[in-house]
């Protein structure tokens, strides 16, 4: 177990005080918010219609230092350990990145026709942005408790942006409640695990929880369970989950997406956080805890879709159980603990492009139809042959039907608990296996009424698809297909693992 101590700790890092090269992305979304908000001081309806642009540019602008970052290869770590900057950090920090792209491309004609406030819009989801790439690197429990809310916070506020809808009101309301009480239970479980550690640097937690044997399992067991729980709520995981659907139906559609994919990766990173970089050393612990969870979230998810009639409910427990499939690797952290970890993030990478692309035709056909239900999308092929085949593609990939990204996110999580040799880790692949039939039906029942289907009276009208819109689809499309017909991208991409975790 000494040694599985000794490869967590972040050693062979280029160690300066301050790295400007590696905190490079975080200072330019830093600039862009101060940029946002200095245009939205100016009051003019002409710099304010600047803001998509200048989000964008500054969401592109850091992803410049990511790619000279991972050319460099070197593994950067600050602060005594607690920032790191490592490939791992680089991928995620990228995804989120991307995919705060594609939603403000999603989000600009949805702002502008509803008649929104736009400046603070985007202002919000930059600094939420930021929070999540904080994540990405932090490897202490303070500096990931911050990075949380930073970027929940702004999300609560994105969630209620139809401030004159019931709906929008509920959800921002439901989301802030539950999203405090699910930030009280996780400090709590983080005070507890300082407590033990003695150290909110999670390598040297590790260590000081490995030294106290079996005499500390009741309350590292309590720490790691309360931590859990609070992480649990961030990615909506059953029985935290019930927050979800409603905020997700209520919120405006992009903040919908943006919450399915970016919020809720980057609570699978602190998770990634916590239980790799310091409860990797009790598996006895962790193992049950996982399993529990990830086998409940993936069946209730699936099991409640079944019943839905609206696309973007059904997309919400779709979300759900797809979670619990993201959890599986936790299961195998004592056996197969790379290819776990590679898993994890693969997967966040390629749900993020399929549900996106997903939600955008969502958007799309409202905009035609004025509503989100399935029954609204008969006979889709008709009207909007091009939408008709891209959400095909992004339904088939959520399945996991070669040769989309879905298949190989799925075949990665398959191959990770199957590799550790685990009993847990064998039941829980049935479990998958049978809830992958589940989803397929409801998935399947979209594909159905968008290609068959009669149209529904007075949803012939057909309005063209904005260029930003069109273009978000586009790039989740591209993005899903060559994901799955060249996984070898993603595969190199994720070759972290032996940094990552110290080897």
């Amino acid at each position: 177990m000494h040694g599985l101590i000794t490869q967590l700790a972040p050693t062979g890092f280029a160690n300066p005080r301050v790295d400007f090269h590696a905190l490079a992305p975080e200072l330019i979304l830093v600039v862009t918010v101060v940029v946002l908000v200095l245009l939205d001081s100016i009051k003019l309806e002409r710099a304010r219609a600047y803001m998509p642009a200048v989000i964008n540019i500054g969401l592109l602008a850091a992803l410049v230092p990511l790619i000279t970052l991972a050319a460099d290869g070197t593994q950067r770590a600050m602060f005594g350990g607690s920032y790191v900057v490592d490939s791992m950090a680089l991928m995620l920090k990228a995804l989120f990145i991307v995919s705060a792209y594609v939603v403000v491309l999603l989000s600009t004609n949805y702002m502008a026709e509803g008649d929104y406030w736009e400046s603070e819009y985007y202002i919000l989801l930059a600094s939420s942005v930021l929070g999540m790439v904080v994540m990405a690197s932090s490897r202490d429990l303070v500096g990931i408790f911050v990075a949380l809310e930073l970027l929940s916070i702004p999300a609560y506020m994105l969630a209620a942006w139809r401030k004159g809808d019931e709906k929008s009101n509920e959800a921002g309301l439901k989301y802030y409640l539950m999203g405090v009480f699910a930030s009280a239970v996780l400090l709590y479980g983080m005070s507890l695990v300082y407590g033990v550690g003695r150290s909110t640097r999670l390598s040297d937690a590790a260590i000081n929880i490995d030294k106290l044997g079996d005499k500390g399992v009741p309350v590292v067991t309590l720490a790691l369970l309360f931590t859990i729980i609070g992480f649990a709520f961030k990615v909506s995981a059953v029985p935290f989950h019930t927050w979800a659907p409603d905020t997700y139906e209520g919120a405006p559609t992009p903040v919908t997406a943006y919450l399915a994919v970016a919020s809720k990766a980057a609570g699978f990173v602190a998770l990634i956080n916590v239980v790799f970089f310091c409860f990797a050393v009790r598996p006895d612990i962790v193992q049950p805890l996982f399993f529990v969870l990830s086998a409940a979230t993936m069946t209730v998810g699936n099991l409640i879709a079944l019943r839905q009639t609206n696309v973007v409910r059904m997309l919400a427990y779709s979300g759900i159980a797809q979670a619990g499939f993201i959890l599986a690797p936790f299961v195998v952290v004592d056996g197969a603990r790379q290819q776990a970890l590679s898993a994890i993030v693969v997967y966040l990478v390629i749900y993020a492009a399929m549900t996106l692309g997903a939600f955008g035709v969502v958007i799309a056909v409202a905009r035609t139809t004025g509503s989100a239900e399935i029954d609204s999308m008969g006979g889709l092929f008709n009207r909007m042959p091009g939408l008709t085949v891209a959400m095909t593609v992004f339904l088939a990939s959520l399945i996991g039907i070669p040769p989309l990204g879905g298949w190989y996110a799925k075949f990665g999580v398959f191959s990770a608990i199957l590799g550790a040799k685990s009993g847990l880790g064998l039941v829980l692949a049935v479990i998958m296996a049978l809830n992958t039939v589940v989803a397929a039906y409801y998935y399947l029942r979209v594909a159905k009424t968008m290609w068959f289907d009669p149209v529904p009276d007075g949803a012939r009208t057909k309005l063209p698809v904005p260029t930003s819109l069109s273009a978000a689809i586009v790039i989740s499309v591209v993005a899903t297909i060559l994901f799955g017909v060249l996984p070898g991208l993603l595969t190199n991409l994720s070759d972290f693992a032996p940094i990552a975790l110290g080897r």
